[in-house]
Formats: structure tokens, sequence, C-alpha cells
């Protein structure tokens, strides 16, 4: 990722966490840990993270149905020449990164 991409991604980041944290009715806690950015640039995939875990389907559910209303508030926000298509998805990753960590800490005490 060129400096350019990695800093509409870190906004992306940014300005998604604020709309989340701003339309969410706070029932679980959604945090957004990264953007994937396309390399044409058409395409952003928001990936994120839901506590407590049984809240995951319904946060899921809810931003992708905000998609629409975080493409207007993007465009409202950021000067791009285009403004791509989002989508939004579970940080499988980072759970499993959690998982690792807590493992670890776990072994360490025994």
């Amino acid at each position: 990722m060129d400096n350019k991409e990695e800093k509409i991604s870190n906004q992306i980041k940014e300005l998604a966490a604020k709309f989340i944290q701003r339309e969410s009715n706070g029932l679980s806690l959604i945090t957004i840990t990264n953007s994937q950015v396309s390399k044409d640039g058409k395409y952003v995939t928001i990936l994120f993270t839901v506590l407590p875990e049984d809240k995951e389907s319904d946060a899921l559910d809810f931003t992708k149905r905000k998609r629409s209303e975080f493409r207007d508030f993007v465009k409202s926000e950021l000067r791009l020449g285009r403004i791509p298509t989002f989508d939004f998805e579970i940080d499988y990753g980072e759970k499993h990164r959690q998982k690792i960590d807590k493992i670890s800490i776990e072994s360490n005490k025994a």
C-alpha cells in the first residue's frame, strides 16, 4: 500500500468509528479495527470487532444496513474523486489474535 492509499484507509477507518459511534444503539461495543482499500480504490472493506460476542450477528446486520448512509457520510467528510463502495465484516483475524493473547497470559500464570 502506498502512502496515499494508507492515508485514505486511515481516514476511512476514523470516519467509520465516528459514524458507528453516532449511529449505534449502544447495546454492544463495535470497534473498528481496520479498513482495506482495493487496489483500484473502488471498494473498501471495514473490519470490526464486537463485545459482547453474542451481539456480532446483530452488529453485522446493523453495519450492512447502514452502508449507504455511511457512503453519504464519507462523501460529506472527505474530498475523494470517486467514493468507493463500502462493506463491513467481522475482523476474525483480530478475534483470533485476542484469543491467542488470552491463552498466552493464562499459560504464563500457571
